[in-house]
């Protein structure tokens, strides 16, 4: 099993959406690396979800429940979309300032490569952003 990280703008598609529809199809990436990102991404991977905007901060926990296909909102269907399930929200947000001021997310991609909307969480950032909003 993989762990991943997708950005939302909560005004676009927010985690109370997302719950609400239970199962959501991940749609509109456009950006090459993410496009790379969720072809990866394979049925039970567990998914961190961050609002982006004001809030900046991990949200929730999803569940990719069905894998890459094309993108219905591409015409050429040259992107892809995944499927992804809403699990539990975190019981605190983990913003992002609180990532960036520990140490131990020196090397993240969320810190490093701030923009990117998919990216790869390692199992030890997953645990740790867990504890940190409140999960076991």
């Amino acid at each position: 099993m993989a762990y991943w990280l997708v950005k939302s703008e909560p005004d676009a598609w927010s985690w109370d959406q997302h719950v609400k529809k239970g199962v959501d199809t991940w749609t509109g990436v456009r950006n090459f690396q993410a496009r790379t990102h969720l072809k990866t991404m394979k049925k039970g991977d567990k998914v961190l979800f961050y609002h982006t905007g004001d809030e900046k901060a991990v949200v929730g926990v999803s569940e990719v429940v069905k894998e890459a296909y094309p993108d219905p909102t591409h015409k050429d269907g040259s992107f892809v979309a995944v499927d992804l399930r809403a699990v539990e929200p975190l019981k605190s947000p983990v913003t992002l300032a609180a990532i960036k001021a520990d140490k131990a997310f020196k090397d993240m991609v969320l810190v490093k490569a701030a923009r990117l909307s998919v990216q790869p969480v390692t199992a030890d950032e997953w645990k740790a952003i867990r504890k940190m909003g409140g999960l076991k």
